[in-house]
């Protein structure tokens, strides 16, 4: 059975020094490794893209489900991973819940991986 990795809050954006700084202690290793754990799903990349491409609207679960092709109950379990990891913002509007990519999260993480990058 696989080593789990210990429950952290990943809700706020990752903060600390760009990998390509020097070595990372281990927290900070952890909190980047989390959120790269939760995008290492070809559907969570897909529903990322997703919702990036509707910044404004954001998207609920059932047009998100039609357009990746699974349950709405398979994309709320891959919507609960990259929201655990702070990647997802979801509001419950009436009867249905918008979610929308956290954009601030994504961009500290591109900077921390590369301090270079988006510039």
């Amino acid at each position: 059975m696989p080593k789990a990795l210990p429950v952290i809050d990943t809700t706020a954006p990752v903060c600390c020094a760009p990998v390509a700084a020097g070595p990372v202690d281990d927290e900070a290793a952890l909190h980047v490794a989390l959120r790269l754990k939760a995008l290492a799903d070809p559907v969570r990349v897909k529903l990322m893209s997703l919702l990036l491409a509707s910044p404004v609207t954001g998207a609920n679960g059932g047009d998100l489900a039609t357009a990746v092709g699974l349950t709405e109950s398979t994309v709320s379990h891959h919507l609960g991973q990259l929201r655990k990891a702070g990647l997802v913002q979801s509001e419950r509007q009436g009867m249905s819940v918008i979610h929308r990519a956290h954009r601030d999260a994504l961009s500290a993480l591109c900077l921390v991986l590369d301090p270079n990058c988006c510039r």
